[in-house]
């Protein structure tokens, strides 16, 4: 079911400009064509295809973007994403992906490690990460924002009226490095829907991240929460990769600029994300 009057209430909150209501007549992802493709030996685009097999790590509590369904796979925007990428490489994404859970704190590791092959899990790119992993895209711009009860009974009106209130946020993210500079009274936690119970007790007042994970908080607990304030940073989501593998780097970008071009984003968006927020404009790929 469509819920426009619900993307009117985010639409201050989102940072690229808004086509019509999402999730209107969108060809099914799955429909996709597979790429008849090959690449050169030595690369990671062979090894995969060789492998028949790809990694990719992704959230399974964050709704509208990586949400394990009733079925245990995880379904989203970035879920969907990946797919893209996966029958640009000429492999079936419904057979070929190995989907791993990833927690913002363990995204690096699981890169530099080898445990996964990419990471797809509302990452923001930043210098700091981009030291030790490179990143394709950006293929959303996000922005941060503050997640509250229902009715807002602290008054929060964004990150400077805090005051004495606990904010509570996931270790190891861009959303508590942004937040401690504001307050030191953070609850810290490994997955966002773990704020939601001390909101619900009092043990802390808001929850801050980017605005699209807590728009889909918000839908997923009806009446419970709501948003305070606008956004207060932009947050540019990236893909995740090995550093130094250039030529993946660049596959990537082609990728995701195919499906801006042929429709396949904007479709991703509408079947997933686009339920509850309009459709954006796909960001430029950053070819640093």
């Amino acid at each position: 079911m469509k819920l426009c009057k619900l993307a009117l209430v985010f639409a201050a909150a989102l940072v690229a400009p808004l086509a019509a209501c999402g999730g209107d007549d969108a060809t099914s992802t799955s429909s996709r064509p597979i790429a008849d493709v090959t690449f050169s030996e030595g690369t990671t685009m062979a090894a995969l295809k060789k492998k028949g097999k790809i990694a990719i790590g992704t959230k399974f509590d964050q709704p509208l973007f990586g949400l394990v369904g009733p079925d245990g796979k995880p379904e989203g925007f970035d879920v969907e994403v990946g797919k893209i990428i996966t029958r640009q490489l000429g492999m079936d994404p419904e057979t070929q992906i190995e989907w791993v859970e990833t927690v913002s704190a363990n995204r690096e590791p699981f890169i530099q490690n080898g445990q996964v092959d990419i990471v797809i899990a509302t990452y923001t790119i930043n210098d700091t990460r981009k030291e030790v992993i490179d990143f394709a895209g950006p293929y959303y711009m996000a922005g941060q924002s503050l997640l509250v009860a229902s009715g807002n009974p602290q008054k929060i009106s964004g990150p400077d009226g805090l005051g004495n209130n606990t904010v509570c946020t996931v270790t190891g993210s861009t959303s508590e490095a942004n937040i401690r500079k504001y307050t030191n009274k953070i609850l810290p936690v490994d997955r966002y829907s773990d704020c939601l119970e001390p909101i619900r007790n009092g043990q802390a007042a808001a929850l801050t991240t980017d605005n699209v994970i807590l728009a889909g908080l918000v839908s997923q607990n009806e009446g419970e929460f709501e948003l305070a304030g606008d956004r207060f940073t932009q947050e540019p989501y990236g893909i995740g990769l090995k550093k130094g593998d250039t030529a993946l780097r660049n596959f990537i970008n082609d990728a995701l600029e195919t499906s801006y071009k042929d429709g396949a984003w904007a479709d991703a968006w509408k079947q997933t994300a686009g339920t509850v927020l309009d459709t954006p404009e796909p960001p430029a790929v950053d070819r640093y």
